[in-house]
């Protein structure tokens, strides 16, 4: 086969083979969870030094949960701080959240912690968001969906939109469709 026909497939491989570096994604099975549930949302842990990662994370989460199908869905309003630049979720809010949502009559809790969330020093200044999300059969305390993710963009994108990317591609993978 003449090189000039083979260009465009060579071409598209190695597009796809760079698109598909700039992003990881590990879950466990999704097994029998209902959308239709009643679900709570925890405060997301900040693992960064990004101030508010945490809220951002659960504002995302919220808003796609709600588009991926979970209507019945209460955010776990927590302290805050106004006058700080730092959240207040951190391992034991989330605890306490937690210990609130057994009394929420929700079925599920979605539990989340951020690992990245930045612009990469550079010339180029890439966003990257890194995500956990664990989906807790609250009756149990069994983790009945757990995953992982990272995620960079390009240049001129925000990390918003990466971490948004970064959490419907977990969220695609627990969710029934």
């Amino acid at each position: 086969m003449n090189i000039k026909k083979r260009l465009p497939l060579i071409t598209l491989l190695m597009g796809l083979t760079v698109l598909n570096g700039c992003s990881t994604l590990n879950t466990t099975k999704s097994v029998g969870i209902d959308k239709n549930a009643a679900w709570v949302l925890l405060p997301a842990i900040n693992n960064t030094e990004t101030p508010q990662a945490g809220a951002r994370l659960d504002s995302i989460t919220a808003n796609l949960l709600r588009v991926n199908g979970v209507t019945n869905l209460t955010v776990y309003n927590a302290n805050t701080n106004s006058e700080g630049l730092f959240e207040l979720a951190d391992r034991r809010t989330q605890e306490t959240a937690l210990t609130w949502a057994k009394t929420s009559g929700a079925k599920y809790a979605v539990a989340g912690s951020v690992d990245e969330w930045r612009y990469k020093v550079g010339l180029d200044g890439e966003p990257a968001a890194g995500i956990t999300l664990t989906v807790i059969e609250i009756g149990t305390g069994q983790v009945v969906w757990s995953g992982s993710a990272a995620r960079t963009g390009w240049s001129r994108e925000a990390v918003s939109a990466v971490a948004q990317k970064t959490v419907n591609s977990l969220l695609n993978s627990a969710l029934p469709h």
